[in-house]
């Protein structure tokens, strides 16, 4: 891990080397492009990586002030790749400021201390992201306009916070990807992890380029509330077991966030954008409102939530079976002991200590039978 002192150093350029230091050579690499900026030969392509690109300057009316609105293009992989840059330093100094420190005051098993670490850095995001979003919308007036999330589609020009958001959305969940090498994340876990971050990187890339930035924003907000509560409960739950009634209403939530997503859905692909004026398909114009897309769309949002809620399905009677085991357990703890058995009495017809013998050519029966 990165910015950890150790007392052994590994060989250079080695699996643990690189493991141990990836943050500090990863920083190294952050200002390299942050030092492009003090010259006038490099500072065109140092902004490229660091500032948001394809700014478009709109009136809006005659009276009012020119709006600097934003499109997306090829160079916004620069600018991706710096912020990746960025999240994988934060990852780093969560990790060993925060999350090594109260690793050590719980004392946890490996796999314990495995989910812990991932709940820890998922719910610092999921926090961030969701106040984020809540103060976009809030901006946008969805609650009072439902119906912006497709009118005036496609929605090419965006403000900068959206265009911004969704620049460190995409930049955080690819950064997950070398995160799986640099954590040491145990091989059982990393095809668990492998599908939501692929998901999410699929479904945030596809929303952007495909201009439905509006939808996207929107379906993010709510799933990333449950989301939060769910880790948020997962460490309450490895502080102390007893703390598990955050699952409960995550349980709740989850499936409501579910409902509104398929809701909001159906609702975008299949009544708002096909009764929408501008009908067809152009690269040129950033147009994809045709049946093919729509329909893509609505069955990959659909397969989504099937495949969580069957996910989630599943957990929820895992739990329930470890639940019952530990009731069945602890009644048979409680349940008193039953009698024990009467004592056998033991080979040859002894009983109670005395042992009766039925040989008659034994000298008691031989003095019975001389009197």
């Amino acid at each position: 891990m990165g910015f950890r002192k150790k007392n052994k150093s590994p060989p250079v350029l080695s699996h643990e080397f690189v493991i141990q230091n990836h943050a500090d050579m990863v920083s190294c690499l952050a200002m390299i492009i942050l030092l492009g900026l003090m010259f006038e030969v490099t500072a065109k392509f140092a902004i490229m990586f660091i500032t948001v690109q394809y700014n478009v300057t709109q009136l809006l009316d005659e009276k009012s002030e020119p709006v600097n609105l934003y499109q997306y293009g090829p160079k916004d992989v620069a600018t991706v790749f710096f912020y990746l840059l960025i999240a994988v330093i934060l990852h780093a100094l969560i990790q060993e400021y925060i999350l090594d420190k109260m690793n050590r005051r719980l004392h946890l098993s490996k796999t314990k201390h495995s989910k812990f670490n991932e709940s820890g850095q998922l719910a610092a995001f999921y926090l961030f992201s969701f106040i984020w979003g809540c103060s976009i919308l809030t901006a946008e007036d969805f609650a009072t306009n439902p119906t912006f999330l497709w009118e005036g589609y496609p929605h090419t020009h965006m403000v900068f916070q959206v265009k911004f958001f969704y620049i460190c959305q995409i930049a955080y969940w690819l950064h997950a990807l070398p995160e799986l090498y640099f954590q040491k994340v145990r091989k059982e876990d990393i095809p668990r992890q492998l599908y939501y971050i692929c998901l999410y990187v699929v479904h945030i890339t596809g929303a952007y380029v495909l201009n439905l930035h509006r939808l996207g924003l929107v379906l993010l907000v709510p799933h990333y509330l449950v989301e939060l509560l769910f880790h948020a409960s997962r460490l309450f739950y490895f502080s102390d077991e007893n703390k598990q009634k955050g699952f409960t209403l995550w349980a709740l939530l989850f499936v409501i966030a579910r409902l509104l997503t398929l809701t909001l859905s159906v609702l975008t692909f299949g009544f708002g954008l096909p009764r929408t004026e501008n009908q067809g398909f152009s690269l040129a114009e950033g147009n994809f409102n045709v049946l093919t897309v729509r329909m893509t769309c609505l069955a990959a949002i659909c397969l989504t939530q099937a495949w969580m809620m069957w996910k989630f399905i599943n957990f929820q009677l895992k739990k329930w079976r470890e639940h019952s085991q530990n009731q069945a357990s602890k009644k048979k703890a409680v349940s008193p002991k039953s009698k024990p058995n009467k004592r056998e009495p033991t080979r040859g017809g002894a009983a109670n200590g005395v042992v009766k013998s039925d040989d008659k050519t034994s000298p008691r029966a031989r003095k019975a039978k001389a009197s």
